[in-house]
Parts: structure tokens; sequence; C-alpha cells
């Protein structure tokens, strides 16, 4: 328990933002990884990076564990206070600070919402692409965190492309920048993105420097149903071979569309018995009339697979439905059952003999799994039912198997995580992506910016 000296100096900080009632502590002591649960001694809600600032110096000091939190929609238990102590809040970091329409740049603070941000740009005819599924939730500050991608990753790249420069706390109290506003910058260590999906256990962000683009005016959109889940991720590669980078190509087997559909209560979408699997496939752009061309050659590609009638959104209504099914197929698999979700990410040609391991594996030991994914970054989150299965398999005998795929995952060229981080559920099989001496550089990064191990404790490693 936190000491009575402790309570009163965060309350001479934060004032009336400060909570110890049992209610707050439950609440903020999850995210949305799995059912776990972990209160804090304490929320700290600061307003500005003095505040912060201030916080650190005194919890380093007296080594009182802090966990920085977002909007809590992270998968990997990130955000989660382990060790108790306090909870750090950067809710009320939610201002948009200015937009640099000159230099298509965007400062913000980190507790801005991810699509309020996007809207907001967009009114200036401007675009932040990265889009995670939780962007109506999800915090920007948690989005860098993680180095999040989402859907429009696949052509315009994650969340770390996007960051210029950073203004941090770090966990010994002191407030800096880590770079400059420049779209090149050569000069010396790069900073800013050590601490893009470094999961809040290197610095505390507290401003966010954004490049922009223009944004996209046409866009095109298709969903593909096929008769064959492995030829559906046989197709992906073949459309960038093809010549062409759709602006999303997300992948759904049968069942998580299905009970997407079910979740959102949605029924106008026909789904065959015998279709296993779909492709949602987009492009954008500024000429129509390339889009449809790129369309066209997509349709001859996919003329080499067996697949059932395209459906092409006819109105902004149609696209807004089949973006819906994507975007809650996590939600809908968690109202299903218990869960556990993992990140796999293989390069884009690998994604058919990543499927069928998943299923070899899910065949060996008994788990039923739901896929679906960004496709087209060759990142497919594979969720494992626990249903009917025991406590004691669900604990035991599933994490051999997790290691059993995550190992074929690497045999593949891939990693363990595409973007949802490593944070609590995932260190255990760091040592399948990692040699030791790469892990032991990883760990003195941290001891430099940490040397009392207070931010965000137990994570990664």
């Amino acid at each position: 328990m936190l000491s009575s000296a402790a309570i009163a100096f965060f309350k001479s900080i934060v004032g009336d933002e400060m909570s110890i009632s049992q209610e707050d502590l439950l609440h903020y002591g999850h995210d949305e990884t799995e059912d776990l649960s972990f209160p804090p001694h304490v929320v700290l809600k600061p307003a500005n990076p003095q505040e912060i600032s201030s916080i650190l110096k005194y919890c380093n000091e007296h080594k009182i564990p802090v966990t920085p939190a977002g909007a809590r929609t992270g998968l990997s238990g990130g955000s989660l206070p382990i060790y108790g102590g306090v909870l750090l809040s950067m809710e009320k970091f939610n201002k948009i600070l200015n937009i640099d329409e000159k230099n298509h740049q965007v400062i913000t603070e980190p507790g801005v919402i991810t699509e309020v941000l996007q809207n907001t740009v967009k009114e200036k005819g401007l675009f932040y692409p990265p889009d995670p599924a939780s962007k109506g939730s999800c915090f920007i500050g948690g989005n860098v965190a993680e180095n999040s991608g989402g859907p429009k990753a696949v052509k315009y790249g994650v969340t770390n492309e996007y960051v210029l420069n950073l203004e941090i706390v770090l966990p010994t109290g002191e407030i800096i920048w880590t770079g400059a506003n420049v779209l090149k910058n050569a000069t010396g260590y790069n900073l800013t993105q050590l601490i893009v999906g470094s999961e809040g256990t290197l610095a505390v962000v507290t401003k966010i420097v954004l490049k922009l683009l223009p944004h996209p005016t046409h866009n095109l959109l298709m969903l593909v149903p096929f008769y064959d889940a492995g030829q559906a991720c046989e197709a992906v590669a073949a459309i960038f071979q093809a010549g062409i980078t759709p602006s999303g190509l997300e992948f759904m087997e049968r069942d998580a569309l299905i009970w997407t559909q079910n979740f959102i209560g949605e029924s106008t979408i026909p789904i065959a018995d015998n279709h296993a699997a779909h492709l949602l496939i987009e492009v954008d752009g500024f000429d129509s009339e390339i889009l449809m061309s790129d369309c066209e050659k997509i349709m001859t590609v996919l003329e080499s697979y067996s697949h059932d009638e395209i459906l092409f959104a006819e109105s902004e209504a149609q696209k807004n439905t089949l973006w819906t099914l994507r975007r809650k197929a996590g939600e809908a698999v968690k109202s299903q059952s218990i869960y556990k979700e993992e990140d796999t990410v293989v390069p884009r040609y690998q994604l058919p003999e990543l499927l069928y391991h998943i299923k070899k594996i899910g065949a060996k030991y008994g788990f039923q799994s739901v896929c679906y994914g960004h496709a087209g970054d060759g990142n497919l989150h594979v969720n494992i039912i626990k249903g009917n299965l025991s406590n004691a398999f669900w604990n035991d005998e599933l994490p051999i198997a997790i290691r059993e795929l995550f190992t074929e995952v690497v045999r593949l060229g891939g990693t363990i995580s595409g973007e949802h981080g490593i944070g609590l559920v995932q260190k255990p099989y760091m040592d399948i992506a990692f040699l030791e001496v790469s892990l032991n550089l990883m760990r003195e990064i941290k001891k430099v910016f940490d040397p009392n191990n207070i931010l965000n404790p137990g994570k990664i490693f």
C-alpha cells in the first residue's frame, strides 16, 4: 500500500484528479486483454507535463511503480498496473494543439482519440493514415506506445512513419524533446523512433508531432468470397505481384464474419454455406479512372482463384457496413467466449503456410481458432477460443501450443507481434524472436532511461 505521505503528495499535485475509490481502481485496472485485472493503488490524472514531472520524480525517489495509460484498448496487457502503485491516466491531455497546413504537420497531445484527430485534419484536406480497429476510442498516445497499424498500413505504413518529434517526461522527471519537426534528421541517435513502440516503458509522451498527407478524394471497395481460405491467402501476394498496392487488404475467416454480423445485427451481406473466407480490398487515390483500372487488374488476378461473386460497395453506407464488419470482429469474438488473441505477422507470401500451421496446431492440441487481419501486411490475428476447454488445458497446455505456433511464425521469417505489442502476455515468448544478446541490449536501454525500473515495470521482458 502507498503511504499516507505519498497520497498527500499526489493530492498536492493533481488535487481532485486523484482517486483511491475501489470503483475507480477496478475500472483503471483492466484493458481489453482477455479478462485480466490488476487494480492500482491510486489513479492520477495530471493535466500538464510539469505535473507528470513532479509525480515521476517523487515515484523514482521512493521507488513507486508508475503505469501510464491511455484509453486502455490494448490487447497485450501493456497498460495493466501489475505491481499496483500509480496508474497515470493521460485522459486530460486531450487537445490538438496546432495544425500546420503549410508543412502538413499536426501537434497533438496524447489523449486525443485517433478518429477525432483524423476527422479534424480531414477538414483541412489532410490525412493521418494509421487506423487501428479501435480508432473510435483509442488514444493517439497509445498508438505511439504500441506503434499501431490498421488496415491502411498496407499502403501508408504504421505509426512510426508519421511521428517526427515527441515531448517526453523521463522516469527521473526531466522534460525533453526527442528530435525535430522536420522530415529528415540525421542528428545523433533517433530517440524519437526509440520511444515509438516502447509501450510506455521508457518515458511518458506528452506532445506528439505527426506528419500528414493530402487526403485521398476517391476510394473503391470490394468484398471477395473464397471457397478455400488458403486460396484467399494466396491471392494476397498475387495482387501485389501484379503491381497493385491496395489501401486496404483484409482477411476474414467465415466464423469471424458470421459472428460479427450477429454481433452488430447486420444481415445484408450474403455468406453462403461454402464460403470459407473473404478478402476486403480497397483502393484509394485522386483519380477515379485509375482506381477503376486497379480494380479491373485485381479482378483479373482473382480469376486464377476459386471465388464466388464479388460484391462492390455501391454507396458510402455500404462501404461503412463492410468496414464495420471488419473493425468489429475483435469485439464479436470476445462476445462469444473467453479467448486469447495472438498477433502473428509473416512476409505476406507466407500467409497460406501460416494459416496451414495455425489450423494444424489447433487440430493437434484440440482448440478452435478464428482468424482475421491485415493480410496485405502478412499480419494475421489468431483468436483461440476457450469454449469448453478446461482451465487446466487453458493455463498449462495452451502456452505450449502458442510457443509452437510462434516458433513456426519465426521460421517463416515473421515475428510474434505485428501491432499489438508485447506488454504482459507475450513476454514469455520473446526468446523465440530474439537472441539473448539482443534482449540484453534492450534491457540495458531500459536501465539508461529508467534506472529504478519504476515506469511500467514487468512489461516486455
